[in-house]
């Protein structure tokens, strides 16, 4: 039968590697893809603004005006009028037109007209004003490198993108470009334009949000130095990146041939893999489905007596579970047919009821069902029903139909019709009817006291903020035989306080302190008790919550407190 099985799961396990492969790889290039085409988005924007610049540019290249204006060398009158009347307005409507903040600065040969600036002493110009135009002669910048070694001129096309003076400490890059006089036999130089821009407006679009959470997206200089980033803090702006630095991370690069810079990607194995860790999960599943499957029928096979036996074992593995709609069949009058009988009659009384009150339109509330499995402890349906089968098996009929009213009247009064906010009242009906199912368990070694305020019940609460901590006492606080629950209700200057007191074992400091830490450090016990505090915390704000009083040895008080607001 092992061969057998081995056999079966041989070409499972086969097929389910090849489908996995294919779709891993299928999804892993469609993701490149995708985010191949928004870092081409984002070139595509970037490339826009810096046209735009180079439009700028162009408007005051291609006008012959300037030219024509700028070989006037009479002194006086001359000169103001061709500056005020043709210069300045062309330079102006120029630095006008670029859509984002632009520092023009032009340096021109004929020192018969003025220089015009402003005196910014140590401030960047473009945070006082996002259009600064400003004229200088020619020999301010005779000796800088960036004017000595800018290439000759090809007429339309030489220009040059980049940082100087202090356009690195201040976060920008310029825009080069020669004013050239063609009407003349030989072309001539009459000033050099720059236009300065914030690097952070050119690459506005650069933003790891447009891929996804986890993904770096930087710039890179020609010295791969990080000029841009965008994501992880790990990778910060000024850095030397190399290709060796993105670990489990696929590098997706765009040129920037105009800057010589390059964009670039770091992303996720998981934004790449995506689903591939479900698929693994999904073949993992149907491969140990089918070993269980053929190995059960294999013992079914060879072992009659067991198989009996084993299918016994099966259904009440399923009951403990939760699941009551399995079912067996046994032929004759033996012990095997009337336990059989027993169970499926237990198993179709219980199941018909848990769906009475808490599978009943099942599919509109999984939601609920969901939040509610991550606050009730799961041992408690699966303790209720074996002490509900253990009634069964006594005969004692009167207490277990008691039991399964209160279980009834506990689950319809959690589920609420999927309401997550309830009356006090009803808070407390829910806890009373889970109290009376523990009480049919312990009997008299579990007393409960209440003392609550009748004004109280009229106020809202949220569901399931009480039950936790008497499941948490029955848990964990026993000293002795016997324990003793006071349960309170008062409203105190428009707070509601409810106090769960016990007698119990209490907590020692330490373990208060993991109850409340973060959830890595959480301890089993206080799970209930956190997960409480944080839902009041999140509805009715950071003031409000749970807090633990207690003595170890003597008892523990704990005090649920939030706001009193009308059903």
């Amino acid at each position: 039968m092992l061969s057998y099985s081995a056999f079966i799961i041989i070409p499972v396990l086969l097929v389910s590697y090849i489908a996995n492969s294919v779709f891993v790889d299928s999804f892993r290039k469609q993701t490149s893809s995708n985010i191949q085409g928004t870092l081409q988005q984002m070139k595509d924007n970037i490339m826009y603004k810096m046209d735009d610049i180079r439009r700028v540019s162009d408007l005051l290249y291609y006008d012959d005006t300037i030219a024509e204006n700028l070989r006037h060398y009479e002194m006086g009158w001359v000169t103001y009028e061709a500056t005020k009347k043709h210069l300045l307005p062309r330079f102006r409507t120029a630095n006008e037109t670029a859509n984002i903040k632009a520092w023009l600065s032009f340096y021109f040969h004929n020192e018969s007209f003025n220089e015009i600036y402003n005196l910014w002493e140590d401030s960047d110009p473009l945070l006082r004003n996002p259009r600064v135009l400003e004229w200088f002669h020619i020999k301010r910048i005779l000796e800088k490198d960036w004017y000595r070694h800018f290439p000759e001129e090809n007429y339309g096309d030489t220009m040059q993108w980049v940082r100087i003076e202090d356009d690195e400490k201040a976060g920008r890059i310029s825009l080069l470009r020669r004013l050239v006089d063609i009407t003349q036999s030989e072309m001539k130089e009459i000033g050099m334009l720059r236009i300065s821009v914030y690097i952070s407006d050119l690459f506005e679009s650069v933003d790891f949000k447009k891929i996804g959470e986890g993904t770096t997206i930087f710039v890179l200089d020609e010295n791969q130095r990080i000029v841009i980033s965008s994501g992880s803090p790990g990778l910060m702006k000024g850095d030397v990146w190399s290709s060796s630095d993105q670990g489990e991370h696929l590098d997706i690069q765009q040129a920037l041939p105009e800057l010589n810079w390059n964009l670039v990607a770091l992303v996720p194995s998981k934004l790449t893999d995506g689903d591939t860790a479900k698929v693994q999960k999904l073949t993992l599943f149907v491969c140990l489905a089918c070993f269980i499957i053929f190995s059960i029928a294999g013992i079914f096979i060879s072992r009659f007596f067991s198989k009996r036996v084993s299918k016994i074992v099966s259904v009440l593995d399923s009951f403990q579970e939760g699941e009551f709609h399995k079912r067996i069949l046994f032929k004759g009058n033996d012990e095997f047919t009337r336990i059989s009988s027993a169970l499926n009659d237990m198993g179709y009384n219980i199941g018909g009821l848990i769906r009475e009150v808490y599978l009943t339109n099942l599919q509109k509330k999984e939601a609920e069902l969901a939040s509610l499995q991550a606050q009730i402890n799961p041992h408690f349906l699966y303790n209720t029903l074996s002490s509900i089968s253990r009634l069964a098996k006594f005969g004692e009929v009167d207490k277990l139909q008691q039991m399964v009213l209160d279980l009834a009247k506990f689950y319809r009064l959690s589920l609420n019709n999927g309401n997550n906010i309830i009356s006090i009242y009803n808070e407390f009906e829910q806890v009373k009817a889970y109290i009376d199912i523990q009480k049919t368990k312990y009997e008299e070694r579990m007393q409960i006291h209440y003392d609550i305020q009748m004004e109280i019940f009229y106020y809202e609460t949220l569901k399931l903020i009480l039950q936790p901590f008497v499941e948490n006492i029955l848990e964990h606080a026993w000293c002795g035989d016997s324990i003793n629950i006071r349960i309170t209700g008062t409203i105190e200057n428009g707070i509601i306080v409810l106090q769960i007191i016990d007698d119990g074992i209490g907590f020692q400091r330490d373990t208060i302190k993991l109850i409340f830490g973060s959830a890595s450090h959480t301890i089993q016990a206080g799970y209930g008790i956190r997960n409480v505090d944080q839902r009041i915390k999140l509805q009715y704000g950071r003031e409000y919550g749970v807090t633990i009083a207690s003595r170890p040895g003597i008892g523990s008080t704990v005090r649920v407190a939030f706001p009193a607001k009308a059903i």
